[in-house]
């Protein structure tokens, strides 16, 4: 027979209470009383009924989390960040993915909803947030990460998408670059945000950007590089091809980078690479990438932070927006030499 929490405090002299309180790491229990708890725990092989637990104190102890992609080294980073604290306070966080489709979504946030959630964190790949108003309603914090809907009233940890933009395309400039373009992320905050930052930029310099140097990538995400490459395609066949880019995300640029010394191209004497997420892709690309940090685990701990902060007020305490400013990480792909900076500044 499975070994129940009684069973643990008959062995070791004390109540239940004490035995549960120890188990949640309590401040009220001795290290003492909690390291004999735990080592008989460990010998009887006792594992908490966690479904009964939350029928007695209305919480899970678990923490979902919604992303676009599982693979995605941006949202990993966030997650380890994230499950690392939360594992600190006996919580459990448990992921699903997306794949970008906004039905999708909807679905795995209701299957999360019923396992009665503590807190619901989602990485919304939609461009509203109509499938996540009723939310609003229920008991479950809803805390949003990387992406925000306009007007819509919850908690949010992300970085400052527009100073992302800003950022990396003033690194471009300051590297020599003239013809500069844009492969843009989808209609979210995200995009739009990264996009203003990038025309914002261009016209502080009086730089006019033609329509044809912003490209929109398929998916992001999901086959995030092949849509890079994709998109350079396009862009190296204008009449003026640009000679730097700046990339939503680094999947995207890495696609980039890739496709173009496949083409042939000097990176970054050719062409400037930036991306955004600082996610390391050096094992995998020849050039290493110049990328515009997110600070991902720090979102991920200040998510968890959140969290912890909602569990003991009152739920109708004010939504809270934690947003972090960007750093650039600067490498080989926009370090292009002097020579090259003169040559740009004598192009159109």
């Amino acid at each position: 027979m499975a070994v129940k929490m009684k069973d643990i405090a008959r062995e070791l002299g004390v109540s239940i209470v004490t035995v549960s309180k120890a188990l949640r790491k309590h401040p009220d229990i001795s290290k003492a009383t909690r390291e004999r708890i735990e080592a008989k725990v460990r010998e009887l092989n006792y594992h908490p009924n966690l479904a009964a637990r939350s029928l007695v104190t209305g919480r899970s102890a678990l923490v979902g989390f919604v992303v676009p992609d599982l693979s995605h080294p941006f949202f990993a980073d966030v997650a380890k960040a994230l499950s690392l604290a939360l594992r600190e306070h006996g919580y459990l966080l448990i992921m699903s993915s997306s794949e970008e489709d906004p039905e999708l979504e909807q679905q795995e946030v209701d299957e999360m909803l019923a396992h009665r959630l503590d807190a619901i964190v989602v990485a919304s790949c939609a461009t509203n947030a109509a499938g996540l108003e009723r939310l609003l309603q229920g008991e479950t914090p809803l805390i949003l990460v990387d992406r925000m809907f306009e007007g819509f009233s919850t908690h949010f940890v992300g970085s400052d998408d527009y100073a992302v933009g800003k950022l990396a395309t003033e690194h471009l400039l300051a590297a020599g670059c003239k013809r500069i373009a844009h492969i843009r992320g989808p209609e979210n905050s995200t995009g739009r945000r990264r996009l203003k930052g990038f025309l914002d930029a261009m016209a502080k310099h009086n730089r006019p950007v033609p329509s044809e140097r912003i490209v929109a990538a398929h998916s992001v995400d999901v086959d995030g590089k092949l849509h890079g490459a994709n998109a350079l395609r396009a862009l190296r066949d204008l009449k003026h091809p640009p000679d730097g880019i700046f990339c939503y995300n680094d999947v995207v640029a890495t696609g980039v980078i890739m496709e173009a010394v496949r083409l042939g191209m000097d990176v970054p004497e050719d062409l400037a690479v930036i991306g955004c997420g600082n996610l390391h892709f050096d094992d995998v690309i020849r050039v290493p990438l110049s990328s515009v940090d997110q600070r991902s685990s720090e979102i991920g701990a200040r998510v968890a932070k959140l969290i912890m902060e909602l569990k003991v007020e009152e739920a109708s305490s004010q939504p809270r927006r934690v947003v972090l400013q960007p750093k650039l990480a600067a490498r080989a792909s926009t370090a292009r030499q002097k020579k090259t900076r003169a040559a740009g500044a004598a192009a159109d």
